[in-house]
C-alpha cells in the first residue's frame, strides 16, 4: 500500500509540474483557468498522504461492551464469519458474526465483483491470528434483522506482543466494503474516516480497474446453492458456477456438487454436454476435477428436472469468461450418509436476508453424492424393451430398518467378465448403496452406475 502511494505522491508532483508548465503557455493565450487547474492540482497532491486509521484503533478491553475470544468455525464470506463460543454466549456453541458497519460484495449466491477478493481478504486476516475477539456495539450481543447472525466488531492479532487491528474497519481502509450504517455505531467517524480515504486512494472497489478473481462474461455468476433454490429463476439464463465432477452418467451427461459451508449441505446440477466438445473440453469434464461451469438452465421435460446445457470450449481461447475452465483436480464426490426417513419426509430450512424458507431436503441435495446403508430390497423390476438403451437397468425397491421405503436405479451394470448384472444379484438381500440424488415420475430416488457402488451385506 505504501508503494502505491508513494507513485501516487511522484504521479501527482509530475501533474503539478506539467500544470505548471501549461500554465505558463495558456497564460500567454490569456486562459484565465490557468492558475486554478495548477491549484487543484497542489490541493489534490496533498490529499494523497494515507492514515493508517486501523493501527490508531485501540480495544478498550473495560469498555461496556460484550467482548469474547472466540476461533473459526467457517468462514463464509467477507463480512461473515462463524465463530467457536461458549455455551454462555449461544447455546449452540456457535455465534455467527456479520460485521458490523460494513457490506462487502458477495462472493456466495451471486458472485459480485470483489466478492471473492474481500473473502479471501477476511479469511487470511484470521487464519494468520493468534487471537481473534468478537466485540458488541454495546453491552449487549445484538442479532441483525435475519434473527440468526450477531452483529460485531472483529478484532485479531498474529502474535501476542502486538496490538489486536479491527478487522471490520481494516476492510473498509482497504477499499473492500461499502458502507453499511457505517457512521451509526461506537467507531462511526474512524469508519467513515477510512472509507473516505480509500475512495480517495482508489483501493479495489473504487479503483475503477476490474477485479482479478471476477469473471467479466454475459453468465451470472453464482454459487450451486443459488440455482439449486432459486432454479425456477434462472430457466433459460446464462449462469456460471464452480464445483466438482463426481460422475459421468455414460451418456454425455455429469454431475457437479459444491458444498456450502453456512447450511452444512451440498448442492449440485446435473450437466448435459452433449457432442459438441473437442478433447480438451472432454478432458476438463473429467470425474474428480474441479471445474468453472458455463451454460444454459433449461427445463428436461422428459426427466421433470432442471439440467446446464450448451457447454462451449475453445482452444484458442482458453480464459474466455464463456469457456468450461479446470480449476484443479484429484477431488471426490462427498457420499454422505443419508438416513432413509430423513431422505424420504425429511425438510430443511434455510435462512436469508429475506427470511426463512422450507424446502424438502431430497429436493435440496438433488444431484449430489451421498451413501444410504442397510437397505432390504424386497423387489427388483427390469427394463426389458429391447429398443431401450436401458434394456437391464434395475429398479430396486428398498425398505430401511425403520420401514421407510425408498427406490435406487441402476444403469446397466456388468460384472468383471462383461456379463449383465441381474436381479438376483440384489433381491432378497440387504445393501449399502451409493450413487448420486435423482428425480424419476414425482420422487426423488438414489441413481447407481457401476457394480462398486453396491455392497451386499447380507444374504
Amino acid at each position: 500500500m505504501k508503494k502505491r502511494i508513494s507513485i501516487l505522491l511522484l504521479l501527482a508532483v509530475l501533474v503539478s509540474l506539467f500544470s505548471g508548465c501549461a500554465s505558463t503557455s495558456e497564460s500567454e493565450s490569456s486562459d484565465p483557468s490557468a492558475e486554478s487547474s495548477a491549484e487543484g492540482t497542489e490541493e489534490s497532491a496533498a490529499v494523497v498522504e494515507e492514515i493508517d486509521y486501523v493501527a490508531s484503533l485501540k480495544l478498550d478491553m473495560n469498555s461496556e461492551t460484550a467482548k469474547q475470544e472466540v476461533t473459526v468455525k467457517q468462514f463464509i464470506d467477507g463480512d461473515t464469519t462463524h465463530f467457536n463460543v461458549p455455551t454462555s454466549v449461544d447455546a449452540s456453541g456457535v455465534l455467527k458474526a456479520r460485521y458490523i458497519a460494513i457490506n462487502t460484495p458477495e462472493s456466495t449466491g451471486k458472485i459480485e465483483e470483489y466478492g471473492k477478493t474481500a473473502a479471501n481478504f477476511t479469511k487470511e486476516k484470521l487464519s494468520s491470528a493468534t487471537s481473534i475477539i468478537v466485540e458488541s456495539d454495546d453491552a449487549n450481543w445484538n442479532l441483525d434483522s435475519t434473527g440468526s447472525r450477531y452483529l460485531v466488531w472483529v478484532w485479531y492479532r498474529t502474535s501476542d506482543d502486538e496490538d489486536y487491528r479491527n478487522l471490520n474497519l481494516e476492510i473498509l481502509q482497504n477499499g473492500l466494503a461499502y458502507a453499511s450504517s457505517s457512521n451509526n455505531n461506537r467507531y462511526g467517524d474512524t469508519c467513515t474516516a477510512a472509507l473516505t480515504q480509500a475512495r480517495t486512494l482508489g483501493y479495489n472497489l473504487y479503483s475503477g480497474e476490474d477485479d482479478p478473481n471476477f469473471y467479466y462474461g454475459d453468465a451470472i455468476e453464482l454459487d450451486l446453492k443459488e440455482l439449486r433454490t432459486n432454479i425456477e429463476e434462472y430457466n433459460g439464463v446464462s449462469v456460471a458456477f464452480e464445483g466438482v465432477i463426481t460422475v459421468n452418467d455414460g451418456n454425455n451427461g455429469l454431475y457437479v456438487e459444491e458444498y456450502d459451508s453456512e447450511s452444512g449441505l451440498y448442492y449440485g446440477m446435473f450437466i448435459y454436454y452433449g457432442y459438441n466438445l473437442n478433447g480438451d473440453g472432454l478432458e476438463i469434464l473429467t470425474v474428480g476435477n474441479r471445474v468453472r461451469i458455463v451454460g444454459t438452465v433449461s427445463y428436461y421435460e422428459a426427466g421433470g428436472t432442471y439440467q446446464v446445457s450448451g457447454l462451449s470450449y475453445r482452444t484458442m481461447k482458453p480464459d474466455d469468461p464463456t469457456n468450461i475452465q479446470k480449476i484443479g483436480e484429484g477431488y471426490s464426490g462427498a457420499y454422505v450418509e443419508v438416513d432413509p426417513n430423513t431422505f424420504v419426509n425429511g425438510t430443511v430450512t434455510l435462512e436469508s436476508d429475506e427470511g426463512e424458507q422450507e424446502y424438502s431436503y431430497s429436493a435440496l441435495i438433488e444431484a449430489t453424492t451421498v451413501t444410504v446403508s442397510n437397505l432390504y430390497v424386497s423387489s427388483v423390476y427390469t427394463t426389458t424393451a429391447a429398443s431401450s438403451s436401458s434394456q437391464g437397468a434395475m429398479t430396486l425397491t428398498c425398505q430401511a430398518e425403520d420401514g421407510t421405503v425408498l427406490t435406487v436405479r441402476t444403469a446397466v451394470l456388468r460384472d468383471d467378465n462383461g456379463d449383465l448384472i441381474t436381479a438376483s444379484a440384489y433381491e432378497g438381500k440387504t445393501i449399502t448403496v451409493r450413487g448420486v440424488v435423482d428425480y424419476y415420475n414425482g420422487a426423488h430416488q438414489i441413481a447407481v452406475f457401476t457394480p462398486d457402488d453396491i455392497t451386499i451385506i447380507s444374504e
